[in-house]
């Protein structure tokens, strides 16, 4: 038997927060992945070099980190402590793909300094989550 605890109402409103957050990277992973004309004519020459050098790994790991995200974060709804090991999951994946993007590719030159601000966002946003969930578990919210 689990023993689970009615969470307060600010869980919800973060729940809500992670959901739309995971949602807007679902959104853009799919718009990368099937608006790429669009997206193409929109950069300058260097930057265009860069987005089509994207490894599949990168691109793997961007759908891993934003599909994860937004899976965990349906399950806190659900209160459910599986929660956490996605948060997990989606945070490594993002990790992976900006270790590409920031450190391996030319992106930093092509997209200016301020490429490193969603990057870091994205990191302690799921840090946070991990954290969070790892809370609810504590707190008998999820089970």
């Amino acid at each position: 038997m689990s023993n689970t605890t009615k969470p307060p109402i600010w869980f919800w409103v973060v729940s809500s927060v992670a959901l739309v957050w995971n949602l807007m990277g679902v959104f853009n992973y799919l718009n990368q992945a099937y608006n790429q004309e669009a997206i193409l004519e929109s950069l300058t020459q260097a930057q265009r070099e860069v987005f089509e050098g994207i490894p599949a790994w990168a691109t793997a790991a961007f759908a891993i980190a934003v599909f994860s995200g937004a899976i965990a974060s349906i399950a806190l709804f659900l209160r459910k402590k599986w929660a956490k090991p996605l948060f997990v999951v989606s945070l490594v994946a993002a990790v992976a793909q900006f270790i590409h993007w920031l450190f391996i590719s030319n992106a930093v030159e092509a997209f200016g300094s301020s490429t490193y601000l969603l990057p870091i966002l994205v990191v302690v946003i799921g840090l946070f989550l991990v954290f969070f969930s790892k809370k609810g578990i504590q707190k008998g919210w999820l089970n």
